[in-house]
């Protein structure tokens, strides 16, 4: 049972003991709410009592993140955090273990997953009427040196033929399709590459209810050859049965139903946004909400103006921070959040290890760019430009806004999606948002928004524009791109390492 802190009292005392377990080891694995794992030292993990609120934070490949700590418990081999962020939009249980325990559950998990791989390595034989032999299995390699990996990877083997196989021995998720695919595409070009006769000339991607329909999606993107060598099989619950799955030719998308389409450009700025992006208007934007505006600096969401009984009211904070309520009393936290924000939020910053520098970074370039989108390509036009842009009314759980949404000269939409570190699903993600931004425009609901006001949109599909610092692209980045089809036009945008300081396009180029 978990301990809820529902007063100071329990808060200050969870506070103690959590304090002294970190004391206690000098290394943690720490499982967070995207399932990632970080390994970290003892003095990159941090526990707070701010106003009898208990605040964890730690670092993590995207920056620092902090998570209110609403209840907790400790096994004897893991410490575990009921958590929120973004007001509650978000509420982990957070996993931070020792290292020590941390490699005997390793191990557990890596002998469980390998039993799952070898049930599914006989369920996969099997449904070919005892054709086909196993000729190899093991898991695919984890996040780090010494974690289990989360997909079997099977060979099947036929008099003419051998079969690549592969699905998650681990739960999934629909937010997770990209990364199943990615990897399995991947494995299944090397291992075709490196195979002797009989050749690997099918791949088998074996998957739950969960992720099937975003699957089956992306793979009429794919370039007709490929998709051609690729059979999709959902297994049942109890892992007893495989059920093929037909995967739609690329001219079935478009038939299928839409979510509703979001209202046209959103209202006006309200006097109190305005006030305060006055304060600094070359760092400072707005992102319109359902129920007001979102101030940020270079990116970072710093206030929110939010109306409350016809009356206009303005909460500052960072996130996972303690947010106030903006009066006379309270006036002087926010002249010193903002002091902070202009020192620590700048390209001259010294300190490129605060937080306010670190965190948030691909909202620091996107806020850039929407500033004078020119500096990506000359063809686009500046405004209308969407930043954050969701297809559905509302935004439906799960799909992911586009970063910039943009109309070319010549009438083109134009998808951007930004990256400032490593991601293999980089292109997955762009050719993703394309056949959404696709299926509207052939509907006409993008023209009917009018979105871009009296502008025509040109009756040609989008282009895809895969944006990152020329050393941050990831080294599968080509190989995955020549997996999507050439009617899909992708081109790789590498700009400078210090885009902080000012976006310079260094290599443009297409891609598949």
């Amino acid at each position: 049972m978990f301990e809820t802190l529902t007063d100071a009292a329990r808060a200050a005392a969870a506070h103690e003991q959590i304090q002294q377990y970190f004391r206690e080891h000098s290394e943690w694995f720490c499982t967070l709410s995207d399932a990632s794992v970080q390994k970290l030292r003892r003095d990159e993990l941090t526990i707070d009592l701010v106003n009898g609120r208990l605040i964890f934070s730690c670092w993590t490949e995207q920056g620092t993140r902090s998570w209110r700590v609403g209840g907790w418990k400790w096994s004897g081999e893991k410490l575990l955090l009921e958590a929120s962020r973004r007001l509650g939009a978000e509420r982990p249980v957070i996993e931070i273990i020792p290292r020590a325990s941390a490699i005997s559950i390793a191990a557990t998990v890596k002998a469980a997953r390998l039993l799952r791989c070898e049930q599914l390595a006989q369920l996969a034989a099997s449904s070919r009427a005892g054709f086909a032999k196993i000729e190899r299995t093991s898991l695919s390699p984890g996040a780090r040196r010494g974690q289990p990996g989360k997909y079997a990877r099977i060979i099947l083997r036929q008099k003419h033929q051998r079969i690549a196989v592969t699905g998650s021995v681990a739960s999934s998720k629909a937010s997770e399709t990209d990364a199943f695919l990615a990897s399995a595409l991947l494995w299944f070009t090397r291992t075709s590459e490196r195979s002797r006769p009989p050749y690997i000339q099918q791949l088998w991607l074996i998957v739950s209810r969960e992720i099937k329909k975003s699957l089956v999606t992306r793979l009429a993107l794919l370039h007709d050859s490929l998709r051609e060598a690729i059979v999709v099989c959902e297994v049942d619950d109890v892992w007893t049965e495989l059920a093929e799955i037909p995967c739609p030719a690329r001219k079935e998308l478009w038939k299928k139903r839409l979510s509703r389409f979001p209202p046209g450009p959103a209202a006006e700025v309200s006097e109190l946004a305005a006030a305060i992006t006055a304060e600094a208007p070359n760092a400072i934007d707005i992102v319109h909400a359902r129920h007001g505006q979102t101030l940020r600096y270079l990116g970072m969401p710093f206030a929110r103006v939010r109306r409350v009984f016809s009356t206009e009211r303005v909460w500052f904070g960072i996130e996972g921070s303690h947010r106030r309520l903006l009066e006379e009393k309270t006036f002087h936290f926010y002249a010193e959040l903002m002091n902070d924000l202009r020192e620590h939020r700048s390209a001259a910053a010294a300190d490129h290890r605060h937080a306010l520098y670190r965190n948030a970074a691909e909202a620091w370039l996107e806020s850039i760019l929407r500033r004078d989108i020119t500096k990506l390509d000359p063809g686009l036009i500046i405004a209308p430009l969407y930043a954050q842009f969701r297809l559905a009314r509302g935004g439906r759980l799960g799909v992911r806004p586009i970063d910039l949404l943009a109309l070319r000269q010549d009438g083109r939409l134009v998808v951007i999606e930004l990256k400032v570190s490593e991601d293999r699903e980089h292109v997955l993600q762009g050719a993703d948002y394309w056949q959404r931004v696709e299926a509207h425009r052939r509907r006409g609901n993008i023209a009917r928004a009018r979105l871009f006001g009296e502008r025509k949109i040109s009756n040609q599909a989008p282009l895809v524009y895969l944006v990152a610092p020329t050393l941050r692209f990831h080294p599968a980045f080509q190989t995955l791109a020549r997996t999507i089809s050439g009617d899909i036009e992708i081109y790789r945008f590498d700009i400078n390492e210090d885009w902080r300081s000012g976006v310079r396009v260094m290599r443009r180029l297409r891609v598949n």
